[in-house]
């Protein structure tokens, strides 16, 4: 991986905008996804005895932050696999890439109906900052979970732009680690990527948020490791998004005017 070239970053207190990943950032759903995903690879991989089993470190290399089907993609190509496309509408039983992909996401509301999600409480408290002084603020996800994820959150109705898996795959948007998601969200809330903040915990994200041009892109370090996030193009890396909430103004501008 190329190591990004330092940079005068976007100090935070003066950001206008904030764009939010959901797995891992909001919401510990990449826990969720691990365990649909686990489920779903070990299977599939067993029937290929010469390759090597999944692990919980092919999440991370392989699948974390991408649409879907481009997971499936490269985590089959990792054991030298191929499966033809398919097409979205394909049943969760064709031997596709969509098909696995459409059972990985079987599995996934599986687990969140049995389980349910907390949000993490250093982001709720994060977020709530950053109402109060004013940010605009979105949801960019590759899930296409993420409008159901946040209503189990209770945080639906705090974000008035969302840029998931299933908006980009309608509007013919690149997911993830091409920038367009996050440029298409800053658009929508009317501020340039200069002045706005991308929020990641995944590579690719974290990269999206570096090629976009945007003033800050924060890391939040939930097991990737907050090195190769650095390596990634991370200006901020942090274990948790409560460590910044001081860094944020306490009140709107206008309120303080």
């Amino acid at each position: 991986m190329t190591v990004p070239t330092p940079r005068a970053a976007l100090p935070l207190g003066d950001a206008r905008a904030l764009l939010f990943d959901l797995d891992g950032v909001i919401t510990p759903t990449a826990e969720v996804h691990m365990r649909a995903w686990s489920r779903l690879f070990t299977a599939v991989l067993s029937e290929y005895p010469a390759v090597e089993p999944y692990t919980d470190a092919d999440y991370f290399l392989h699948v974390d932050g991408k649409p879907r089907y481009d997971g499936v993609r490269d985590l089959l190509a990792s054991r030298g696999l191929s499966l033809p496309d398919g097409e979205p509408s394909d049943p969760v039983t064709a031997d596709t890439v969509c098909g696995l992909g459409n059972r990985k996401n079987e599995a996934f509301n599986a687990e969140l109906a049995e389980r349910g999600v907390e949000p993490f409480p250093g982001s709720v408290a994060f977020l709530e900052r950053a109402e109060a002084a004013g940010l605009a603020v979105a949801v960019v996800s590759s899930s296409r979970n993420a409008v159901p994820v946040l209503a189990a959150a209770g945080l639906l109705d705090r974000f008035p732009v969302i840029v998931d898996g299933l908006v980009a795959a309608e509007r013919g948007i690149p997911g993830k680690p091409a920038p367009d998601t996050f440029l298409d969200a800053a658009a929508q809330l009317g501020v340039a990527p200069e002045h706005a903040v991308v929020l990641e915990d995944a590579h690719s994200g974290v990269r999206a948020g570096r090629d976009g041009g945007f003033g800050l892109v924060i890391g939040i370090d939930r097991g990737a490791d907050a090195d190769a996030l650095a390596a990634a193009g991370a200006d901020v890396v942090v274990p948790d998004l409560d460590q910044l909430i001081d860094a944020l103004p306490a009140s709107d501008p206008e309120d303080r005017a």
